[in-house]
């Protein structure tokens, strides 16, 4: 038994045993007799005193046969001198106590280090096992490449970025035929669109039609507790994929690695950042690896991950439009018996995304099958909508009149950004596309009309109402920001050093052209107006028509 105790814990028993032993024998001597000075005088006279010792407040005398204690002020230690030869020892007592303290607390520092040590050097075990745990199990789990089964096919509502990607996958499929014209492929494409929009299916079916291999990776899954673990499976997933090349690696929801550094440090977070930036460094364009990653929150990404040569080609996914959730609905209802005006479920379903169209027809086909019935009706859907709607996450949806003002409100900003001539790829009710431009050298016209553009809607429905409204919340933030932006960090006022004031006269001269323009644009303003009701969104090309129809 002895022997299964670890030596730490033996240190310790025999510590405290010396400890308790110490204790014991300090108080293991038999206390001699307390007597008076006459009786301590007698003995003295009768009997030979062979050893004195002196210890506050008592003089202790001993004996051949016998020892005794007399209080020190009731004896005459010179007169025990005068007997003959006498041992005389004198001894401090609180000489002794401080010794014996010292001891005891030296002890017990010493045990409580040795306790300490030995609970760090077990966690440290833990802490060990559980790391070659993770090593022996990364790539067995977590790490696997997946062969995709869906295709464009299984795919709705994402014409556009279909078209982004069919190149990517012809590279995939026909890596030679590029390579013979020294051609090279992005690095990396990121998917960015609000939850739900399918970025997920769209990687999926990238990986289905090009018939490759699919690692999926969570970027949330690379952050581990223990430093170095998150960068060390960047490492492994990169060389798995490339040891499958031609391959796709698909990290979801990126930004929970890829956040901005220096904000909230995390040192194990960017560690892994680092050898993500680092392994995208690392392969050729032509080494038949494409990097995929999806993110709803491009704004907070590390700026090192949006440089050319990494996720340089970005794909934009917005909520599905009136055409879009037609095709989302009508293949959702392929293999289901249904009796269903897709067409007016789609007006009906403003501000759905796919994933909402999806669980919005499964609970229509569960409600119809809780009462008897084997085929989804438009009833079917109204009584499901609401709860829906008002589920774990709630979807925007418009009111009629609502969908008036909102339609107003980006028919301004379509016509003054097609006036202006800021790009845009599409402007619907729910929201604005604008392509972020990547000139290095802006001018001050660029970016005040694209302020112009941000303040329209607000003063359209302003002029037209009488009133504000909360839906102008997010263009005027961004306004805000990006008049801040042209007077103090560009200088591009009347003096250098500007303050707030010179910022709010930018928007305000913005506010009067625009106002001036939408006046005399008001025929144009309404027409496309009329047109997001009824198409619930606008290219520039459209806009233009309508521009050129009118004058």
């Amino acid at each position: 038994m002895w022997q299964s105790i670890s030596k730490n814990t033996k240190i310790i028993l025999i510590s405290l045993v010396a400890l308790f032993s110490i204790l014991i024998f300090s108080n293991l001597e038999k206390s001699p007799e307390l007597i008076g000075q006459s009786e301590a005088l007698k003995l003295i006279d009768s009997s030979p005193v062979e050893r004195v010792l002196v210890k506050e407040p008592y003089v202790y005398l001993y004996f051949k046969d016998k020892s005794i204690k007399v209080p020190k002020e009731a004896i005459d230690t010179k007169k025990l001198f005068s007997l003959g030869k006498v041992e005389y020892y004198e001894e401090s007592t609180e000489m002794m106590d401080t010794i014996i303290f010292v001891i005891l607390l030296t002890m017990m520092f010493y045990i409580f280090y040795v306790m300490r040590a030995s609970r760090k050097t077990q966690e440290r075990m833990i802490q060990n096992q559980q790391m070659e745990m993770a090593d022996n199990n990364l790539g067995k789990l977590n790490i696997q490449a997946q062969h995709s089964n869906v295709n464009f096919s299984d795919v709705a509502g994402v014409e556009g970025a279909k078209e982004e990607l069919e190149e990517i996958i012809d590279f995939l499929k026909n890596p030679t035929k590029y390579r013979e014209f020294d051609i090279s492929l992005p690095k990396g494409v990121l998917l960015v669109g609000p939850p739900g929009v399918g970025k997920t299916l769209i990687a999926k079916a990238v990986a289905g039609e090009a018939n490759v291999p699919f690692f999926y990776q969570s970027a949330a899954s690379f952050v581990q507790i223990y430093v170095g673990m998150g960068a060390k499976r960047v490492s492994e997933l990169f060389a798995k994929a490339k040891e499958m090349a031609p391959s796709i690696i698909f990290i979801d929801e990126i930004d929970a690695v890829g956040k901005s550094r220096g904000v909230h440090n995390n040192e194990e977070r960017e560690a892994t950042l680092n050898q993500l930036l680092t392994e995208m460094d690392g392969f050729e364009e032509s080494s038949g690896v494409m990097v995929i990653a999806a993110t709803n929150k491009i704004e907070v990404l590390d700026e090192a991950l949006l440089r050319s040569g990494r996720f340089d080609r970005r794909v934009h996914i917005p909520l599905p439009d009136y055409e879009e959730r037609k095709s989302i609905i009508a293949l959702n209802l392929k293999s289901k018996k249904h009796n269903i005006d897709i067409e007016k479920v789609a007006k009906m379903t403003i501000g759905f995304n796919s994933a909402a169209l999806a669980t919005l027809i499964n609970e229509a086909a569960l409600y119809a099958l809780r009462y008897g019935n084997f085929t989804i009706t438009n009833e079917d859907i109204e009584a499901v909508k609401d709860k829906v709607l008002l589920g774990k996450h709630k979807i925007q949806s418009f009111t009629d009149e609502e969908r008036h003002i909102q339609a107003l409100y980006q028919a301004a900003k379509a016509v003054t950004a097609t006036w202006l001539e800021v790009n845009y790829e599409k402007i619907g009710i729910i929201s604005s596309n604008f392509i972020p431009h990547h000139n290095e050298i802006l001018s001050k016209t660029m970016l005040e009309n694209e302020l112009k553009v941000l303040l329209a809607g607000r003063i359209a429905t302003q002029t037209k109402y009488g009133e504000l409204f909360t839906n102008a919340k997010e263009d005027i933030k961004t306004a805000k920001i990006l008049a801040q932006t042209i007077v103090e960090e560009y200088a591009m006022s009347e003096e250098y050093f500007s303050t707030a004031l010179h910022a709010q006269r930018l928007l305000s001269y913005s506010e009067e052209e625009v106002a001036s323009l939408l006046s005399k644009m008001e025929r144009v303003v309404e027409k496309v107006r009329e047109y997001l009701l009824e198409n619930e969104s606008i290219t520039p090309t459209e806009t233009k028509g309508i521009l050129d129809e009118v004058f």
